[in-house]
């Protein structure tokens, strides 16, 4: 089906986007923009706080780091065009501008799978090696895994992309509300068979490792509490393995929602729905969850909140 406009560019594209009545246009635009607004104020804030307050340069900082500047990368590639879109009649992207949002949005995801791995390998060092964990867990051992977390992202999602760039173009209309791989390539006549098989192996790889290192390092922090029967380590390998596992399962339920809807057709405003809160849910929750759940972050936003109410006097 050729859905080209004449008076277009070979290179542009018209994103779908979603059927908004006249009404919701401004609602909606606003909800985004608080959205967009609020993440960014909540991540950068403890993004700052953590680079200025030198108490807080430990590895399990470094790590809150990683996973704010993802979510504010993640979704500054993807809110302000969308909330564009939601203001015009006329949807257009570029190729290459959809190309990255899609290369992007799929880092974002990727990354935030192995960044939590790696947040559950610190908090099982902390709880079940607890006299060893300065010596495991150093910075530059945290820098490495960050490294390995953010270098396996980006050649994962870069061949993905790979392949459906190499492929030609019949169509013009992003099936979605923002540009991802699996609309990018419907874009093409093409036999997509290698781009279906490497997004397969690319989704059960990057869940497998997710779910496996997920699962055995909860299992052994459950093992240890249940043996050693301390009710001050069963307290806190609660309070602090509880934020991080609710944040995961928000995250892997949100994902496993979009790649299942892709899969039906007749439901496209729910699949453009999933997608979006996949980005903007973890992206709120991360400072909050995170920030409030542990102690030394907490007592240090209490005292800069202190300090600011207390130099107008």
């Amino acid at each position: 089906m050729m859905e080209k406009n004449a008076s277009m560019s070979s290179d542009m594209l018209e994103i779908q986007g979603f059927d908004i009545s006249p009404e919701f246009t401004y609602p909606l635009f606003f909800l985004l923009l608080f959205v967009y607004l609020s993440l960014l104020f909540s991540n950068i804030g403890v993004l700052a706080l953590i680079i200025m307050e030198k108490s807080l340069h430990q590895p399990m900082y470094f790590l809150f780091c990683n996973l704010s500047v993802n979510d504010v990368i993640g979704n500054t590639v993807l809110l302000p065009q969308l909330m564009a879109h939601v203001l015009s009649t006329k949807r257009f992207i570029t190729y290459s501008q959809c190309v990255v949002q899609a290369f992007h949005s799929h880092t974002f995801g990727s990354a935030s799978h192995m960044i939590l791995i790696i947040m559950a390998i610190d908090r099982y060092v902390a709880i079940c090696h607890p006299l060893r964990y300065s010596s495991i867990m150093t910075n530059r051992t945290v820098v490495g895994l960050s490294a390995v977390a953010w270098g396996v992202s980006l050649v994962l999602v870069s061949v993905l992309i790979g392949l459906t760039v190499r492929l030609s173009r019949c169509r013009s209309v992003i099936q979605n509300a923002y540009c991802d791989n699996a609309s990018l390539f419907k874009l093409s006549c093409e036999n997509v068979f290698i781009n279906n098989i490497y997004g397969l192996f690319f989704t059960v790889l990057l869940f497998t490792c997710s779910m496996g290192g997920i699962f055995i390092t909860y299992m052994r922090i459950a093992l240890i509490c249940w043996i050693k029967k301390n009710k001050e380590l069963n307290n806190r390998a609660l309070q602090t393995c509880a934020s991080h596992l609710v944040l995961y399962l928000i995250m892997l339920w949100s994902g496993f929602l979009t790649i299942i809807l892709h899969r039906f057709p007749d439901y496209p405003n729910l699949r453009k729905i999933a997608y979006i809160l996949f980005h903007v849910v973890p992206a709120n929750l991360n400072p909050v969850i995170y920030g409030l759940q542990t102690r030394s972050l907490r007592v240090k936003i209490a005292e800069v909140l202190q300090r600011k109410q207390l130099i107008p006097t």
